[in-house]
């Protein structure tokens, strides 16, 4: 996985962007492809399974938008 580059973080910045779950791990985090990469988000607060389009703000996914 790949770690953020550059002076911000494209699932750390101050705007929500949508990624493609890529595969669920422990713990309720999941690997995601940002299209730039793969990051490692928390999928705490909702029900995403692979394949889903997730809304992530903060390496925190706040919705799912669609499979």
């Amino acid at each position: 996985m790949s770690e953020c580059q550059g002076e911000v973080c494209i699932t750390c910045s101050d705007t929500a962007v949508q990624v493609t779950v890529v595969r669920l791990i422990e713990d309720a985090m999941a690997v995601v492809d940002t299209g730039a990469g793969e990051e490692t988000v928390s999928v705490a607060l909702v029900a995403a399974g692979v394949g889903d389009t997730i809304l992530v703000h903060a390496k925190e996914a706040i919705a799912v938008v669609g499979p």
